[in-house]
């Protein structure tokens, strides 16, 4: 199986932070994975691997494989514009992330399983691709018999402050695209200038 399945905290510790959100686990142990995490100094790297780990956390954070990732950055290449900006507004612009986004579910994992699962609507219609690229003023709803699921109605509960670029409807559970984030707005820890560099060798 090509898409990683295994445990999120040794990725997150990897990279030296909570990349699916919060985690007791990573808390507990900040340090590399593996028998010498603890002890051994790592170094910084080489300018090479530093463009290339910052490339996998991105990757890791959203839930792409490779060639999903490399097609996407192409795809923002080719727009007007920043291109690093372009691809994390893109990466944004998911489907599966928006869901997560909007608080149907806890992490994108989650969410791309309830989007799968065919649980999300989209303009009223159901969808089942995670990889959709929303277009401002599309609606995502949940699918009337899959309100009562135990994960949307705890996820839903427990919704922060929401993002500028979704407006959430209590009454009708439906949460709007409004327009692409500004980069400032993304919270990920992303240093995309990195990924452009990488990419562009």
């Amino acid at each position: 199986m090509a898409r990683y399945t295994g445990p999120t905290t040794k990725i997150a510790r990897k990279f030296g932070e909570a990349i699916f959100g919060h985690d007791k686990s990573f808390e507990r142990r900040k340090y590399p994975p593996g028998q010498h995490g603890l002890s051994r100094k790592r170094k910084a790297g080489s300018e090479f691997a530093q463009q290339l780990k910052e490339k996998q956390k991105a990757k890791h954070t959203y839930g792409l494989l490779e060639r999903q990732f490399r097609n996407l950055f192409e795809a923002a290449n080719r727009h007007e514009g920043v291109t690093g900006t372009n691809l994390l507004q893109a990466l944004e612009s998911r489907l599966d992330n928006l869901v997560y986004r909007a608080g149907f579910a806890p992490s994108r994992r989650a969410a791309r399983q309830l989007v799968v699962h065919k649980h999300i609507k989209v303009n009223g219609e159901v969808c089942n691709v995670p990889s959709r690229i929303m277009r401002p003023g599309e609606q995502i709803s949940v699918r009337e018999r899959s309100k009562n699921l135990d994960v949307v109605n705890s996820a839903i509960g427990q919704r922060g402050k929401g993002f500028p670029w979704i407006e959430w409807n209590g009454e009708t559970m439906t949460a709007t695209y409004l327009h692409k984030p500004e980069r400032e707005n993304i919270p990920e820890n992303i240093n995309e200038q990195l990924i452009v560099e990488l990419y562009s060798k």
